[in-house]
This record gives structure tokens, sequence and C-alpha cells, in this order.
């Protein structure tokens, strides 16, 4: 963005007659090769409240807050305020241990499908988190049990042993439409047992929604909680057949580890996760679908979402390039319509965003790349931002995003998924524009998993307190000729905040 003389690199200031890439070498005179403007017309709607939230698996709770309620993991709960900063947070608490997660019922057999059960103690460090963030909650119940008793138990236990002030919705099974497709559990033969016949469907899933929606009251519900379009196709009148629904749940994973192979786009590799169908193309489709929603005054929110689906992979889920693709991605779902995306994490993902220790002198924890992606969208959009319209030409390695606050200010997005080169960004200075400052989102490559900063500083290694270390590094431009310029280095992103007068 800035077509400025002097422009922030690896968070210092540059001046032209120096290195247009990181610091220290001389410079040849290099031309932009990207350029950029952003309209006046805003789009879409105001970026929500807890816009940016975690989705959790059941067991994972514990791990990540600590089973001790009077005591909850501190360093997860700074984590999730930064990405929330003075909001509600949007906690999704289910996933695959959705459907293999119970409230045990005295004198009712445990499910066959199931292998976790809700303690009081869980229950206790739930409440304990969601108080200590001020979170509204998203939590799964067991719909591929296929009891309506045993689920009921589960939704009520959840809503008074949490609080129902705690509660957004209740999340009714997790991707039924696979139900048919893929076993839920195993017998000690090995033989895979299915959740429903091959004849179930969205028919037959609504019924028993209802059924649900009986059972429970006057609760919120969320779905359908599905990963395509098959079933997302018919939601009006899902929606009608739903008028306590409260948020309409979608997932989306860009990339698949169980299921590709090389060659096919949808493989885990970084250059595939850095392209435009991993960010802008997940995003594709949406639009009408969180349409009908608000149309019905439902949220609409993704849920579910990060990398690559299966875990993630090792050497593409935990790189930097993950953080480049989560910020990318974030925008494009705001973009289409979302009022929010919930990304997956849990203890052994290869994409996890952090890794907690608890030991006799109390929490630790290490923040992986992808988090700083996070981070870095809930900077550029807070709540009441309006995306801007901006146009770019020249190399589509290089994405544009932008937003105006409701204080004026517009903040102007780079990202750099080139791999090899950097690119040169000549940005039109808006109109009234009185001052503009540079912040960077980097590591030593792509393929990095650790080095990442954020206007320079980053969290330690083994954080005790969640929070950003370090000088802030942010470049202060200078204007020349109704342009700035700015220098973006491979596999880099920049945040140009640009302050605009009356």
């Amino acid at each position: 963005m800035p077509a400025l003389v002097a422009v922030g690199l690896a968070g210092g200031l540059v001046t032209v007659g120096q290195s247009l890439r990181d610091a220290p070498a001389r410079v040849r005179s290099v031309r932009p090769d990207v350029f950029v403007r952003i309209e006046p017309g805003m789009v879409g709607r105001p970026i929500q409240p807890g816009f940016v939230g975690l989705s959790i698996e059941y067991p994972a709770l514990l791990s990540y807050a600590g089973a001790d309620p009077r005591a909850p993991n501190p360093v997860l709960e700074q984590l999730i305020r930064d990405l929330a900063p003075g909001q509600s947070p949007v906690l999704r608490i289910g996933g695959d241990s959705t459907d293999h997660t119970w409230w045990p019922v005295a004198g009712v057999p445990r499910p066959p499908g199931v292998s976790y059960g809700i303690s009081p103690r869980w229950l206790a460090a739930s409440r304990a988190l969601a108080r200590g963030v001020g979170a509204r909650l998203i939590l799964g119940v067991n719909l591929e049990a296929n009891d309506p008793a045993v689920a009921a138990a589960e939704g009520l236990a959840l809503v008074s042993g949490i609080g129902r002030r705690y509660i957004q919705a209740l999340e009714i099974g997790n991707e039924p439409d696979m139900y048919r497709k893929f076993p839920w559990y195993r017998t000690r033969a090995g033989n895979p047992v299915r959740g429903r016949p091959p004849s179930y469907g969205l028919t037959a899933f609504t019924g028993q929604f209802s059924q649900m929606r009986a059972l429970l009251g006057a609760i919120p519900l969320a779905g359908p909680t599905v990963g395509d379009y098959a079933w997302l196709k018919h939601l009006r009148p899902f929606l009608a057949a739903q008028p306590t629904l409260g948020v309409v749940t979608f997932h989306r994973y860009p990339l698949n580890r169980c299921f590709t192979r090389p060659g096919s786009p949808l493989y885990p590799s970084v250059s595939n996760l850095l392209s435009r169908g991993a960010a802008r193309g997940l995003a594709q489709g949406i639009g009408p679908y969180a349409a009908i929603a608000h149309s019905e005054r439902v949220a609409f929110r993704v849920d579910e979402m990060n990398s690559v689906a299966c875990g993630g992979k090792a050497g593409v889920s935990n790189t930097f390039a993950s953080a480049l693709w989560s910020l990318d991605a974030l925008f494009a779902m705001a973009r289409a319509g979302a009022d929010g995306v919930n990304i997956h994490t849990f203890p052994g993902a290869r994409y996890a965003l952090f890794t907690f220790q608890h030991g006799p002198s109390g929490w630790s924890g290490t923040v992986h790349a992808e988090y700083y992606g996070l981070l870095m969208f809930a900077r550029a959009a807070p709540p009441g931002s309006r995306l801007l319209w901006v146009r770019t030409a020249g190399s589509a390695a290089v994405r544009a995003w932008a937003t105006r606050s409701p204080d004026g200010r517009i903040r102007l997005v780079l990202i750099n998924a080139d791999l090899t080169h950097r690119h040169v960004i000549s940005i039109r200075r808006p109109s009234h524009a009185t001052a503009a400052s540079i912040e960077r989102m980097q590591a030593p490559s792509a393929t990095a998993t650790a080095g990442v900063t954020l206007a320079g500083q980053s969290v330690a290694e083994r954080t005790r307190t969640g929070t950003l270390r370090g000088a802030v590094r942010a470049g202060t431009p200078t204007a020349s000729g109704g342009r700035y310029e700015l220098a973006l280095p491979p596999a880099s992103a920049a945040m140009v905040t640009i302050t605009v007068g009356r």
C-alpha cells in the first residue's frame, strides 16, 4: 500500500535510498509492480463483535483450560481476549467429539459410539473459562447416538451446569450429513457401524432437530452444522421449520489430508494453502446462504474452520504459511457475509494454535504460527468495521483487503503469497489522508514454525502470560505525489493504517 518515500520494513523505517527488502543491503532502484486503489464504497455487513473465535473439542477443554475451576489457565484466557479485545468471544465446543460425548444418565447404558463423558468438573471448568473471558458458548449435543432422551439430558445438563447467560446456542450433532457415510464406531471385531442408514437425509434430520427443539424448550439452537452445500441448499425451508434457531453453522477446510493425493489442488502443501482457491475460493458460495439467514434474523457462522481436514498436516498447517492463509481466509469469510469464524484447535492437531503445560509453578504455553494471522485480522477489522472495495493491478500473488473502522480510520492489509519474490506496491493515497503507519507480520520463511513477529512483537516461547513482548515496530511513511509505496518481502503481510481527516 503506501506509495511513499519512507516505509517500515521488518518493523523498522527504511528510506528509498536503502534496501526495500530486509534492512541493511544497498538497494537498486525498483519500480512498483502492484498498484492498489481503495474505493470509498463499503462492502457487506459490519464486522460483528467476537468475529474471530475458537472451536475446541470436548476432551480438549480440560487440557486447555485446566481441571481446576478455581484457577483456569490464565495463558489461554489472555490469548482468547487478544482475539476479541473488549468483546464477548464466541467459543464453540464440539467437532468430531460432539457425537462421541454424553452426559451420563442414571440407569441408561453408555451408547456404543460414546467415548467421553461430561462430568461436573468439566462443567465447572467450562463455566469458569466462560466467566473469565466473558464468552458466549456454542455447545455440541450428541445426535448420532439416536436417543432423544440422552441428547436432551446432555443439553439440559450443559445449560444448568454452565449457566444460560454464557450459552449462545446448543449445536445439534456434528456434520449429520456424514452419518450414513462414515462409521460412528467399530465393533470389537473391527467392523464399522454407521450412525444412520443409507436412506438418512435432510428430511429425517429436520424431524430429529424439531424433536430436540421441543425437548429443550426455549434454548436457542445451532445447525445444520454441515461441511458442504448439499443440505445448505435447502436452508430456507430448514429455517422455516426451526423458529428458535439462533445460529446457522457451517464448516470449511480448504485442503484434506485423508482423501487426496499429490497433484490434487486439495492436497495439503504450502503452495496449495497459499493459492487463491484456499482462501477466497473457500468462501465462494456462502454469500447467498448468509443472506437467507440474515433475512430471517439468524446469524451465519463458520464455526469450524482450519487449514487441512483430518487434523492438519505437519509442514503445512503448523507453518507461517497458515498465518498468511488464515488472515486472507478470515477476510474472505467476512466479505461473503459470515458473522464470525471459529478456528478449530485441539492438542495433537497439526494445526493447533497453541500448546500448554501445567506444572508446580503454574501454566505456560507456546503459541504457534497460525495464531498470529488471527491476531492481525482482529487488529485490522475491529467490531463495526466495514470492508471497502479495493482494486489491484499487477501480480496475483498479492492480496489486498481494506476496512474502515467506526472512528474513520482505514486499515489496508497486504498479503504476499509469493514464496520467492518480493513485490513493490504503489497505493493511491485516500482522499483527506493525514497520516499513515505500517505494521508487518513476518517470519524467516513460509515454512517457518517459529520466529513469527507482528509489528516486531511476539509471544515468548514458553509464555506465562500470553501477552506479546518486545518493542512495537511501526514505520511512519510519508506521502509523495499522492501515493504511498512499500515493498513486501516473499511470504509476508503488512497492515497500513491510514488516518483520514474530516
